[in-house]
């Protein structure tokens, strides 16, 4: 009798430390459990219902932003991307480096220089355009050497 009491008494011991580890992975269980759900919504299929609509709504978002990053990237082609200036003194013996020509160009190399040639009597400015790093104007060496430089940047 005795010896069935030391069995019942272990079996008894063994089921008291399952029951409370059962109890311990019911806690944890239940704290992944409401991580999972938000409060309200104990509905597994209304979840992933709003968690589709969700990912629909972040696609439509991901393709119009595909779409606006594609038209600045023609955009920013035709934009000014080479700056050079060079600054000088077209009369050498008088004054100092108050003149300058600036190029500013695109991707492809087109756009315009700027020319000022400051003197005593006044400031005098030309633009002259320019197409694939050339232009249909005489050039002088100031402007050849901002082309240039802005081909180069």
């Amino acid at each position: 009798m005795e010896d069935v009491l030391i069995y019942i008494l272990i079996v008894l011991g063994f089921l008291i430390v399952l029951v409370f580890g059962l109890t311990v992975y019911c806690f944890k269980l239940k704290k992944k459990f409401d991580l999972f759900f938000k409060k309200g919504e104990e509905d597994l299929e209304k979840l992933l219902a709003s968690q589709l609509k969700k990912l629909e709504e972040q696609e439509k978002d991901i393709k119009k932003i595909s779409e606006e990053i594609s038209r600045l990237k023609g955009q920013s082609q035709k934009s000014f991307q080479k700056i050079s200036l060079v600054r000088f003194n077209p009369f050498k013996n008088i004054g100092g480096d108050q003149s300058f020509s600036i190029a500013l160009l695109d991707l492809g190399n087109n756009g315009f220089v700027i020319t000022s040639i400051y003197s005593q009597e006044g400031n005098q400015v030309y633009a002259k355009s320019v197409n694939n790093g050339k232009s249909e104007y005489p050039l002088s060496e100031e402007e050849k050497e901002a082309i240039q430089k802005a081909i180069v940047a």
